[in-house]
């Protein structure tokens, strides 16, 4: 994934907009059914096959049923855009036997388990949406559904704010994802390059030492050598009270990511159990590490 990845032609009222489920098995309807709410609001008919909602253990069906979901909605013409249900494991068990279709791009929205597909997507030139999915978007604040409805209608966003740990200013690739998602990418076919790459990561429900530990995995395999700038979302639900002596996460991604001389910005809203700011993969942004801030191109 060499070039920037382009954005589907923007959305109008009363396209088509269809469900998926690529990797876990839906748990909760009632913020499932939010979520369908908030794009129907919007104006758009969004199509859900409730053969979609069966299961197999954690997974939305077996991986061939879920693979043939994903490339009926991707074949079918009348479909402009496809919003995953939820996240959870699966999706790369998908990429063992994938090939994306040679179809006319559309949206595939998605977040955590989604990366996988996501930074797959972008490397056949198509930007995806890392954003919230149908069980999560009823929650988010009205400031970020809508920059998720501007996003997908071709509208211009605004940069996302944290906090900068200083190294300047650079542009390049935008490879947004979760980051234990990510790290079981490394050393596989769907494994990006990382040349002239901006990393957003986030992450939930893992201990300081397992951040840690993904972390190491990418500063040995050079990739952290290659990149141009980490942007740094939301780690929830990333402590751990009852191991003592620890550290905090923040302590972790500074020892772990601070001497690499690149521009660093942490605390931007985006990730699990909190503000999810969507954010187009594979485009090209602007991450200052001075002012703490990232800008996406579209």
């Amino acid at each position: 994934m060499t070039a920037f990845a382009t954005l589907p032609p923007p959305l109008q009222p009363g396209d088509r907009l269809a469900v998926a489920f690529p990797s876990g098995v839906l748990r909760q309807r009632e913020p499932f059914w939010q979520g369908v709410a908030c794009w129907q609001a919007q104006g758009y008919e969004v199509i859900v096959d409730e053969a979609a909602f069966a299961g197999w253990g954690y997974l939305a069906g077996s991986d061939q049923q879920r693979r043939d979901r994903l490339r009926h909605l991707l074949q079918d013409d009348s479909i402009k855009g496809i919003l995953c249900g939820r996240g959870g494991f699966g999706a790369t068990r998908l990429l063992e036997q994938w090939q994306w279709p040679a179809v006319s791009p559309k949206w595939l929205i998605g977040f955590s388990d989604i990366t996988a597909l996501l930074w797959s997507y972008a490397a056949q030139g198509v930007a995806g949406v890392h954003g919230p999915v149908l069980t999560t978007l009823a929650a988010e604040p009205l400031w970020s559904q809508q920059r998720l409805f501007d996003l997908v209608r071709g509208k211009p966003l605004e940069p996302l704010l944290g906090t900068g740990w200083g190294g300047g200013v650079v542009q390049g690739r935008l490879l947004v994802g979760n980051l234990t998602v990510a790290t079981h990418l490394l050393a596989t076919p769907d494994c990006p390059p990382f040349e002239n790459v901006i990393l957003a990561l986030e992450d939930v429900g893992e201990a300081p030492y397992c951040i840690d530990r993904r972390l190491t995995q990418w500063r040995r395999s050079g990739v952290l050598h290659q990149i141009k700038g980490i942007a740094l979302g939301r780690f929830s639900r990333c402590e751990d009270p009852t191991t003592q002596p620890n550290f905090r996460v923040v302590e972790v991604l500074g020892d772990r990511l601070g001497d690499l001389g690149i521009p660093i910005v942490s605390d931007l809203p985006f990730g699990h159990e909190g503000v999810n700011a969507a954010l187009p993969v594979g485009v090209a942004a602007e991450l200052d590490g001075d002012r703490g801030s990232l800008r996406v191109s579209l």
